[in-house]
């Protein structure tokens, strides 16, 4: 069971199926999917499918994406977090990948920064990953961002869904072998 995480304005926690409200908002806005193939769901179903699907990584995988709730007013604001992928995608097969996914309500306020730099410590920190990757359209300017602000290199591009995106990869801090 994963304990939850506090930042400063957020707490990052496991979906439950009482947040398929959230998720059916989430994922049935159009500005939502503007860069994610424009496949908005259509109904409350498909929305706890969802939750029940990142449920299962959970299980199977010891990790899967994090509700983004508002630490003051307890709102639902999206996703964060880190999941396994063990389908190939660009060339790689099971690593880590950092994703989020915000109410337009929320952008540019610096949540999906804060909740990823989060996601990312407990990456490294607690699972002791040595690389964790991510990926965003070319054209969504906020989201490579986002990423190069949380220490994410670009490495190349490629096709997913035949829409054209940036890959990235991030690594661990180094130690300064400097250090008494």
């Amino acid at each position: 069971m994963f304990q939850p995480i506090q930042t400063a304005r957020c707490i990052l926690r496991e979906l439950q199926p009482s947040d398929a409200p959230g998720m059916f908002e989430l994922d049935t806005d159009p500005l939502v999917h503007r860069y994610l193939g424009n496949k908005p769901i259509s109904t409350i179903e498909q929305a706890t499918d969802v939750i029940a699907f990142v449920r299962r990584q959970y299980v199977e995988n010891g990790i899967g994406r994090w509700a983004l709730v508002h630490r003051e007013s307890g709102a639902f604001m999206g996703w964060c977090g880190l999941k396994r992928n063990t389908e190939p995608l660009n060339g790689h097969v099971n690593y880590y990948d950092l994703g989020y996914r915000l109410m337009p309500r929320f952008w540019g306020q610096g949540y999906a920064s804060e909740a990823g730099a989060a996601a990312l410590a407990f990456g490294f920190g607690s699972l002791k990953l040595q690389t964790i990757y991510a990926a965003a359209h070319i054209e969504n300017a906020a989201s490579n961002r986002v990423l190069t602000k949380l220490g994410f290199k670009q490495t190349g591009t490629f096709n997913y869904d035949e829409e054209p995106c940036y890959w990235y990869v991030c690594t661990t801090p180094q130690q300064s072998s400097d250090t008494p």
